[in-house]
């Protein structure tokens, strides 16, 4: 079943259809929220609550358009604000959390490259923790969700040249932030 006929479920009121959607996007959702959130427990909570509104709200959903784009646009929106509601900042040296995110990322070809690649994400994840959260989403979405600068204007409604201004800044923040980490070691 594709997204299509999952929405058309919906809408009719059949809860298979939001159960496949759940299914097909529930982990890619999480994962977007964790890189914002730097919580688990926060990036599930902003990921059930998405669908649940997207559960509420699907009869207005303009069907022609793909769900993909739109529920992690929702749980990017979803996440800023639990950041900013929360004003709570979470530490990503704990193992575990390094862990949950291993997925993300491919494995070097050597032990030593593994070591200095772990490192090296190490430090990006604790940089992008330090940025603020409007900052950490644009570059979630231009890098971890490969959206365009024209995607993610037209979905924030910006001008193309508001959305290279902030990924600028927000580049230019986190090599600040890993700069100077650098050079306290």
């Amino acid at each position: 079943m594709d997204d299509t006929q999952a929405i058309k479920r919906l809408k009719n009121g059949d809860i298979g259809g939001l159960e496949m959607l759940i299914a097909r996007y529930q982990e890619k959702a999480i994962r977007t929220a964790y890189l914002i959130t730097s919580d688990n427990a926060s990036a599930e909570d902003v990921v059930q609550d998405t669908f649940v509104r997207i559960f509420h709200q699907i009869r207005h959903f303009d069907e022609s358009r793909p769900f993909e784009p739109y529920l992690m646009q929702s749980v990017v929106h979803a996440a800023i604000n639990a950041v900013q509601k929360s004003s709570r900042t979470f530490s990503l040296d704990e193992e575990s959390e390094s862990q949950r995110l291993e997925s993300l990322f491919q494995r070097a070809a050597t032990t030593e490259d593994q070591v200095e690649y772990s490192q090296l994400k190490q430090e990006i994840f604790a940089g992008l923790n330090k940025l603020p959260a409007r900052e950490r989403a644009v570059i979630v979405e231009r890098y971890y969700l490969e959206m365009s600068e024209k995607e993610m204007a037209a979905e924030h409604s910006l001008a193309p040249g508001t959305i290279k201004w902030l990924l600028n800044t927000a580049r230019k923040h986190l090599r600040s932030i890993l700069r100077m980490e650098g050079e306290e070691k």
